[in-house]
């Protein structure tokens, strides 16, 4: 099962023809570079669909954490940017790997301040792409403590990423089987929940178009679907609305048969 955020899964496609130039860094990332300042990692995260941008944050703050363990604001930042590297930013053999240190970097954060919902969430998040991209035996091993982590998000703070852990754990209950926990209606009921914060959430149409097609709702998912694709890209999360648009559509497609 995948959380996801802006979280979030899949892998991106890298254009074709693209020229590299210094140290494998395409003209376009070099041109960022100039636009971002080098030691601002939250600027290269905003930037992250370049790889080079995307990897200095991930090597700041890792810096950062390991001059300071207590540096809960470099622990679950890195643990964001381990999900997007292991979903969408790295080629799919080093993957896993980064999502692994992900789960490790989200349960140091939630060690340092258990009672902020980012390390809970991040966690979770990371886990949730093992368990929807490396085989039945990460969801097996995962599945409880996906759902933990994100009910713990809910006592803390609902509202966190305008209800991204009700959107996750709709995610959840869509994907885990329904002797183990899962329940299609129980993920509309969460997917709702989600865009009472966010109603141009273009993730959430998303996942909630997918729930209702397995509820057998058609022209329910077909308008979310719709919806996805007509919602404004969210400044903050533009990479990941991109991909899940594109989702929209072929969904789109697909209920047009």
């Amino acid at each position: 099962m995948a959380v996801s955020v802006g979280p979030g899964m899949g892998g991106a496609t890298e254009e074709p023809g693209r020229a590299s130039v210094v140290m494998g860094i395409s003209g376009l990332d070099v041109e960022r570079a100039v636009q971002v300042p080098a030691q601002d990692p939250d600027e290269l995260y905003r930037d992250r669909e370049s790889p080079a941008s995307a990897s200095r944050a991930v090597e700041i703050w890792s810096a950062r954490l390991a001059s300071n363990p207590r540096d809960f604001e470099s622990a679950w930042k890195l643990a964001r940017a381990r999900y997007w590297m292991g979903t969408q930013g790295l080629p799919s053999e080093r993957r896993k790997g980064a999502l692994e240190q992900g789960v490790a970097e989200g349960r140091t954060a939630a060690a340092i301040e258990p009672r902020r919902p980012e390390g809970h969430f991040w966690m979770a998040a990371n886990m949730g792409a093992l368990a929807e991209s490396f085989g039945l035996r990460q969801g097996i091993k995962y599945r409880g403590a996906i759902r933990e982590a994100l009910e713990r998000v809910l006592a803390l703070d609902p509202s966190y990423l305008q209800g991204s852990a009700d959107r996750a754990l709709g995610r959840w209950y869509f994907k885990v089987p329904g002797l183990f926990g899962g329940s299609d209606r129980r993920s509309e009921e969460h997917l709702r929940k989600a865009l009472a914060y966010n109603p141009h959430s273009v993730i959430t149409h998303v996942f909630l178009a997918e729930t209702l097609v397995a509820l057998g709702r058609r022209e329910e998912a077909r308008r979310e679907a719709q919806a996805a694709l007509d919602a404004p890209l969210d400044p903050e999360w533009a990479p990941e609305d991109r991909r899940f648009k594109q989702q929209a559509q072929a969904l789109l497609k697909q209920l047009a048969r």
